[in-house]
């Protein structure tokens, strides 16, 4: 089973270093991270994609909330959340192969970021299943290189959006406060 967890947290050196550390001292398994800066630069928002029983699954939740850096963690829930996935993906084409590859990309609205004489770089943006689904048709042509970015998310709507004043305090911004503080 597979959960996907999202941190913010403060903004320090070695802060996603002492959180990947508490995975791999407890033996929990990663299948994916993000992490970025917010649109304040005192917090940075994590995305953490996690396997295991459900055991071990509230285990890393009850774990990371006891991190000093950590401010707050949500479990992002299927249907109430919106994750999105980045690969760039390198295939061999030549002057032939090209145009149908441009075209199974622009079925996906994937874009072409660089071509060269041998080869073309085809970005693209999306849910997982929308990427696999993207790297199944390009089976039949030579993929030279694949990266991926792993899954960042954020919960749906304006509820439970955790907010930090400029000393530190947490509060929960919701549209009956939100005139009185910004968030």
């Amino acid at each position: 089973m597979q959960r996907v967890y999202s941190l913010l947290v403060d903004n320090t050196p070695g802060v996603l270093s002492r959180i990947s550390g508490l995975f791999s001292r407890r033996g929990y398994s990663i299948d994916s991270i993000t992490a970025g800066v917010t649109a304040d630069p005192r917090f940075t928002r994590i995305t953490i994609v996690a396997s295991g029983d459900e055991l071990i699954l509230s285990q890393i939740e009850k774990q990371v909330r006891k991190l000093e850096d950590v401010i707050e963690i949500k479990v992002l829930k299927e249907g109430e959340s919106v994750y999105r996935e980045l690969i760039m993906v390198k295939v061999r084409a030549n002057a032939a192969q090209r145009a149908e590859i441009i075209a199974v990309a622009d079925i996906f609205r994937a874009k072409v970021v660089d071509v060269e004489k041998e080869s073309l770089i085809l970005e693209l943006t999306g849910s997982q299943s929308k990427l696999e689904a993207f790297l199944d048709l390009l089976d039949g042509y030579e993929i030279l290189e694949l990266a991926r970015t792993g899954i960042a998310g954020l919960s749906r709507g304006v509820r439970n959006i955790t907010c930090i004043d400029d000393d530190g305090n947490t509060w929960t911004w919701t549209p009956e406060n939100s005139g009185k503080k910004d968030c």
